[in-house]
């Protein structure tokens, strides 16, 4: 087995690497772009190679950077994490050269599996379902519009070289064709640096499921089931899940009999993952062949048992699989939840900026959580915005999705936009938790966006309640501090109104030990706990039900956080409510003359000029931002009156890019 290991990567797989390969009794050597100076992966490693400036193309993507660097560690192996160089033969090949062990599959399967148009071309050679297209990159327009027709709209158009969801577009019609020919391209070169693309045919409410595979040197390939990872947005994945409700064991052995047929066909060996599109018959269909370790793949350790890093290692070192087919056996459920530095709130645009707090619950046999992100830390515009993944596994599939939401509530993150509510509100949809879902599901059920759901009657109560709990106990607290008149102690009150949004519901409130019973119309609320002043995490139980609740106290009022809900709630003395709705709403200063950055990035193209008039819906823009290039489009009939940005340039959120007179 190898001493050493390089992890050419960064974050939370660097980390997650590192894990297995410490267990192992392997020096970890971490490497390190200029943004990433101060980065948990590199204070958790054994040491810490410097490779170049903060872009990815300078550093984490620079080959010879990274070659140089690993010959400078003297690691006996590299790993590739997922990502970056993960799938690029050329630095396999290179590595491999220098004598060093490459955790991962040979050059050959790379090249074969790592295009697109090539590894559907195998694939149907043996004899894997393949989906309806044209097997060749399509750089000609009118070839695109005479291809999309022949296989009947609504058609995928995909980067060759892509993976990640990252240069792919959906085209409905002959004008997205038009628009999004030249977006994937671009986004394809811009991320792999390859911009050839292809098309075929599109299903409009599928399911992603793929099947995890492992192999040896010696010719042994297994499966270990398959992960279903339909909840996606922007076609990358947001939740993952093993097994799929929807596989039956019928499937489950027919998609794993062609996923190893098609290993041996290219002679693979290590982790892979062969990815499948399954219409709503169970029919499905070859999308693509991962030659890495997958983001999800937790959820297959956690219902195998198999550490699947450990094993890459293993195959690496030339040992042969140590368990057969029939040993593999799935135990239980898992899920998968990635968070996200975005805002849900705004078409799920990246957001950017220092991490002011990160709180969350201790790993354990049920959870474990992948990060890559500290208190105090950065989350960077030039690389991916994944702040953690929360794995979780339990004896079924409720119990499972039970403790990923108790997990999620716990989780306190401050600083940045993310998705944490969002997640959870997807876990405790309906359709969800009946298993009833697709790759469209999160733009049926979201179509205007997140901005947390309305409140439902037992959140209600449950925000009330601890709203008037964590505002009593501030008052409490200040009828105790120094200053007071003596023998004349603070009445407190009993009747208050607690305002959610504009509706205001008067309560009627008596203390407890350890808590208060609240009177409302509705019936009454029975709040116990033992929180503190200052902790962001309410924990305790209403009506009886544990409860977490996150917490933020504002200038007037708390915001809270439960369970996919995000609302500000505010108590005030009944004379004082009565007053406040007299109170002006105040404006958030943007108006129709403006148009601002809605995230940090770079501005890669300006479609417009001074004096210029566009019409509502006009493209206006292109920031770039963690490897997605977002357009801006007109929302309103206008004359351009001044541009303030050039292209390329920097931008920071909410500066003003465009006036319009």
């Amino acid at each position: 087995m190898f001493d050493s290991v390089l992890i050419a990567n960064r974050g939370e797989i660097a980390i997650r690497i590192m894990q297995t390969a410490k267990r192992m009794g392997m020096r970890t050597i971490a490497v390190y772009s200029e943004a990433d100076t101060n980065a948990l992966h590199v204070r958790q490693a054994d040491e810490a190679v410097y490779i170049g400036p903060s872009p990815a193309s300078q550093s984490y993507l620079n080959m010879e950077a990274l070659l140089t660097a690993i010959d400078r560690s003297g690691a006996q192996c590299v790993h590739p994490g997922y990502g970056f160089l993960s799938e690029n033969e050329e630095f396999c090949k290179a590595v491999r050269k220098m004598g060093v062990a490459w955790v991962g599959p040979g050059p050959d399967a790379i090249h074969k599996m790592g295009d697109k148009i090539e590894s559907k071309k195998i694939a149907n050679a043996a004899g894997v379902n393949t989906v309806p297209g044209v097997m060749d990159a399509i750089a000609d327009l009118e070839k695109a519009k005479q291809v999309a027709s022949e296989i009947g709209y609504p058609v995928m158009i995909k980067a060759a070289a892509g993976g990640g969801g990252k240069g792919m577009r959906v085209a409905r019609s002959e004008a997205d064709l038009e628009q999004g020919m030249g977006l994937a391209s671009s986004e394809a070169k811009s991320s792999f640096g390859d911009a050839r693309v292809f098309i075929e045919k599109f299903f409009d409410d599928p399911r992603h499921i793929e099947i995890q595979i492992l192999a040896d040197q010696h010719g042994n390939v297994l499966s270990l089931g398959e992960r279903e990872c339909s909840i996606q947005r922007r076609h990358q994945k947001v939740i993952e899940e093993a097994p799929s409700s929807f596989v039956t064991p019928e499937m489950r052995e027919e998609m794993s009999r062609q996923s190893i047929q098609l290993a041996k066909e290219v002679g693979y060996a290590s982790a892979g993952t062969v990815e499948y599109i399954v219409d709503q018959d169970g029919k499905f269909y070859f999308l693509e062949m991962n030659t890495r370790l997958q983001v999800e793949h937790r959820v297959t350790e956690l219902v195998t048992g198999i550490d699947l890093v450990e094993q890459m290692f293993r195959v690496a070192a030339g040992e042969a699989l140590s368990f057969t087919q029939e040993e593999v056996k799935l135990e239980g459920w898992a899920f998968e939840s990635r968070i996200y530095a975005e805002d849900p709130a705004r078409g799920f645009l990246p957001s950017t900026g220092r991490v002011t707090r990160y709180q969350t619950p201790e790993s354990n046999g049920k959870l474990v959580i992948d990060t890559g992100v500290y208190e105090g830390g950065e989350v960077s515009m030039f690389y991916d915005p994944m702040i953690a993944k929360f794995s979780t596994h339990g004896a079924t599939r409720d119990a499972a999705i039970e403790i990923m939401r108790s997990a999620l509530n716990e989780t306190i993150l401050r600083g940045i936009a993310h998705n944490i509510p969002f997640l959870d509100a997807v876990l405790g949809h309906e359709r969800f938790q009946k298993g009833e879902i697709s790759t469209n599901f999160i733009e049926q059920e979201y179509p205007a966006g997140f901005a947390g759901d309305v409140l439902d009657s037992e959140a209600k109560a449950i925000c009330m309640a601890v709203a008037i709990f964590c505002f009593l106990r501030n008052i409490e607290r200040a009828t105790q501090i120094s200053g007071q008149l003596p023998h004349r102690k603070r009445a407190i009150g009993q009747r208050w109104v607690v305002s959610i949004g504009k509706s205001n519901y008067p309560v009627y409130v008596r203390a407890r030990e350890h808590g208060y019973d609240i009177g409302y119309d509705s019936g009454l609320i029975v709040i116990r706990s033992s929180w503190k002043l200052g902790n962001p995490l309410f924990q305790g139980t209403v009506n009886g039900m544990p409860v977490s609740v996150k917490s933020r106290s504002l200038a007037e009022g708390h915001q809270l956080s439960y369970a996919g809900y995000d609302v500000r709630v505010v108590v005030r003395e009944p004379n004082v409510a009565e007053l406040a709705q007299y109170m002006p709403e105040p404006a958030d200063g943007v108006g129709d003359h403006e148009l601002v950055a809605p995230i940090t990035g770079l501005v890669t193209k300006i479609f417009v000029t001074e004096g210029q008039e566009v019409r509502e819906g006009q493209p206006l823009c292109i920031i770039e931002a963690m490897k997605m290039e977002n357009i801006l489009y007109a929302d309103h009939d206008a004359t351009i009156e001044k541009v303030h940005v050039s292209a390329p340039g920097n931008v920071s959120a909410d500066e003003v890019l465009l006036t319009f007179a």
